[in-house]
């Protein structure tokens, strides 16, 4: 069978989302074009097992403080298996880094239990193209936008319902300094997010991975390298108006 040619009004037919979907993500990719920088996106539809991603999926980009997510399900993880002892003052820092972002709490996390094997410990959820171009440590990490959502799927999917609930719980309610990006999705949408911020040496990054819809149904990626054209409160507004144009309204 022929494939469906696009039309404009259903702009993405190989996607699998249905029209409207379509004509968002159209909404999307027009805003960008006047936006600083490059933003990449990957939506996945949890239930039918559709996904959308623009053209930059697959381009290195500094994680900032998403990967806190792939620190608290190693250590979970790890934690669950009896290869670590997470004490109590090491629960408060994952909860710490994961409601409010605390840079000083992940910091402790990783020189007490990062170690050797970190990046295959973290290709195993997800991050299969994770990269340290300086040295190994949580904060100089690259990854993809495809990485990230394979991550936020792995959270979803494959985790013990304990520990995925407990993430969950974290992801929607996190404090105020991270309620931008996906949670542009609105407050219908259920959002769960965590977002990473950060001025490299090139310019800032600002993304925001997470899950907008009744049970989760979507998972939602929003990378945005400014490459130098702006800066936190730039990356703020695209990130979160994307958002906005892709779910706000839909629920």
């Amino acid at each position: 069978m022929a494939p469906v040619a696009p039309t404009a009004e259903c702009p993405y037919p190989q996607s699998g989302f249905r029209c409207p979907q379509q004509r968002r993500f159209t909404a999307a990719e027009r805003y960008l074009a006047s936006r600083p920088g490059v933003t990449a996106i990957v939506v996945h539809n949890r239930v039918t097992g559709a996904t959308w991603r623009n053209q930059h999926t697959k381009t290195l980009i500094w994680t900032a403080s998403t990967i806190k997510l792939a620190i608290a399900v190693d250590l979970l993880l790890r934690q669950r298996a009896g290869t670590v002892r997470l004490r109590s003052a090491d629960l408060a820092d994952i909860g710490a880094m994961m409601r409010t972002s605390d840079d000083a709490a992940a910091t402790r996390l990783w020189n007490r239990y990062g170690g050797m094997g970190v990046r295959q410990r973290y290709a195993r959820y997800g991050l299969t193209g994770l990269r340290f171009p300086g040295r190994v440590y949580w904060g100089a990490a690259q990854s993809t936008a495809d990485d990230m959502d394979r991550l936020v799927n792995h959270v979803l999917d494959e985790l013990p319902p304990d520990v995925r609930a407990y993430l969950v719980t974290h992801l929607r309610t996190v404090a105020g300094n991270q309620r931008w990006g996906v949670w542009g999705a609105g407050a219908a949408a259920q959002p769960g997010n965590k977002n990473g911020w950060h001025g490299y040496g090139n310019g800032w990054v600002i993304n925001s991975v997470g899950f907008v819809g009744p049970g989760e149904r979507y998972t939602v990626t929003l990378m945005n390298d400014l490459r130098g054209e702006g800066g936190y409160d730039v990356g703020v507004q695209t990130t979160t108006t994307v958002a906005k144009l892709l779910f706000d309204g839909r629920f």
